[in-house]
């Protein structure tokens, strides 16, 4: 007998998804081959400090604001189940994630079958037919993807098998004590490496084709981090070490037991130099696992195939009933929002819960009936702003929904914005849909610069080209965009001002209704 369910992955995504199952009675099991939970994280990050905030005193009673500040819990019914209670550290180790959600997947009593790993999966017309290690078949109606970016993407250079890997090489400052050595990549992992070696190594080169993004400019957490740059200023201060910024033509081994590395410049006259180096590491990121997918059901891929392409419905585009859950569905919204980590992708998993719901057990998407009046509407959405994690930790990429017909008001929480204008909900006569967004220059204005004009908190007038993080509440008439309503920035990221930010909204809601 077919399972309702099959995950494939036991990380955060995978357990966030099977406690969802769990608690709603669900027909599913969940394959893992590691020996317990969050297996990635007994390894990465290799220098073990999280990068995913943990601020434990935000001043915050309700647990929902809390959880603004908390990028490391999953979400459940057990107000007891957090990661705050595991650590105080702002950074945390990564060690204390395991352990959370070791605990997470026993207090919430989802079925995981450890050490098994899938070596194949195929689909015939009703269902998918997973082959584990021991030879042993699973088959399920719904296969669910969890198993995150497995692999280390490995650039197509000459010679790049020559140099250690970042999830394999030895972390040890001590054994690049004196060496020069070349950092292939300029993410987090290339500036957290060089990071543990300034004290020991002395040259460290940091090389990559793409130009350095700050996270703190740009609002995507995936860029680089200013936990992970001291490394810059011993370049701008001239401490030997150096970020260059060009491609790596060929390595080649030396007779010296060095190597030989010829480098293009970007952005220089002298276009090709011949650079020598003791150790070379590669921190090239990581890439999604297709392998298992026989000719059946290999999903379509993207980003130079280091992601599996997906709907709105986070399903593949080419193979029906095959979903991916967790830092996968960053496909969607890749190096703009946060579908990339928990903070952000928990709350994708929940949305793809009630997409499934919705498919396949008519459960409808929860939704809370209001008064068909434009007060009552636009102080439904004022609320939830000023309150909601989802929406801030997932901008620009989940939405609420308050759907409109005559009499008839539902308030719909947290829905992905492609799924609404997919018709994923259906038909409605009048739709508004609140989200959070940066202004469209912000990842090019630097937030820092005095000298920049921006628009200033509760600046009603010019709320339209704010930069900063704030709503936007967008109207559908019977599913065409028919008005956008931009609330004023404000610097607490507190909307709720009368006169600034309800009033404008009323206005524009009634204006919308006729």
């Amino acid at each position: 007998m077919a399972r309702d369910y099959l995950i494939i992955g036991a990380g955060p995504a995978g357990l966030q998804l099977a406690a969802q199952l769990e608690r709603d009675g669900r027909d599913y099991a969940v394959l893992e081959r590691g020996d317990g939970p969050g297996t990635f994280f007994t390894t990465f990050p290799r220098h073990r400090q999280l990068i995913s905030i943990n601020k434990v005193n935000t001043g915050y009673e309700d647990p929902e604001l809390r959880l603004r500040m908390d990028w490391n819990s999953l979400l459940s019914d057990d107000p007891e189940l957090l990661f705050t209670r595991y650590s105080e550290r702002y950074f945390p180790r990564a060690d204390d994630l395991v352990r959370y959600l070791a605990d997470f997947a026993d207090r919430t009593g989802v079925r995981v079958e450890y050490g098994t790993e899938v070596v194949q999966v195929s689909r015939t017309d009703d269902a998918f037919t997973v082959l584990d290690h021991t030879g042993r078949t699973w088959r399920a109606r719904r296969l669910v993807v969890a198993t995150g970016v497995s692999r280390l993407n490995v650039p197509p250079i000459p010679g790049i098998e020559l140099a250690e890997r970042y999830d394999e090489f030895d972390t040890d400052p001590a054994s690049f004590t004196g060496r020069r050595v070349l950092i292939v990549g300029k993410g987090n992992s290339a500036f957290e490496t060089a990071d543990a070696l300034m004290e020991k190594a002395a040259v460290i080169h940091v090389a990559g084709p793409h130009s350095l993004k700050m996270a703190w400019k740009t609002h995507f957490v995936g860029h680089l981090r200013a936990v992970n740059n001291n490394f810059l200023d011993t370049y701008q201060l001239k401490s030997q070490n150096a970020v260059l910024d060009g491609t790596v033509e060929t390595i080649e081994k030396c007779a010296d037991g060095g190597f030989r590395v010829v480098f293009r410049y970007a952005r220089t006259t002298e276009r090709l130099r011949e650079l020598h180096y003791d150790r070379i590491i590669a921190c090239t990121g990581f890439r999604f696992d297709a392998g298992v997918f026989d000719e059946t059901c290999r999903p379509a891929l993207v980003i130079d195939d280091r992601f599996p392409e997906q709907t709105p419905a986070y399903e593949s585009v080419n193979v029906p009933d095959l979903y991916f859950a967790g830092t996968l569905t960053q496909q969607r919204d890749f190096k703009k929002s946060t579908s990339g980590f928990i903070h952000g992708f928990r709350y994708g998993v929940r949305a793809l819960y009630r997409i499934l719901a919705s498919r396949y057990h008519d459960t409808p998407w929860p939704a809370q009936p209001l008064t068909a009046e434009p007060e009552a509407i636009a102080d439904a959405i004022v609320a939830r702003v000023n309150r909601s994690s989802g929406l801030w930790q997932q901008f620009g990429v989940l939405g609420d929904v308050v759907a409109v017909d005559g009499d008839q008001v539902l308030y719909q929480e947290e829905v992905p914005l492609d799924h609404v204008t997919d018709g994923g909900l259906g038909p409605a006569a009048h739709r508004f849909v609140v989200d959070l967004e940066y202004g469209p220059a912000h990842d090019h204005v630097d937030p820092f610069d005095v000298t920049v004009p921006r628009v200033t908190e509760n600046d009603v007038e010019h709320s339209m080209d704010s930069t900063y993080l704030h709503p936007v509440v967008r109207h559908y008439r019977d599913g065409v965009l028919a008005g956008t309503h931009h609330l004023a920035e404000n610097l607490e990221n507190e909307w709720d001002i009368p006169q600034v930010h309800q009033q404008p909204l009323t206005a524009f809601v009634k204006a919308c209704l006729g």
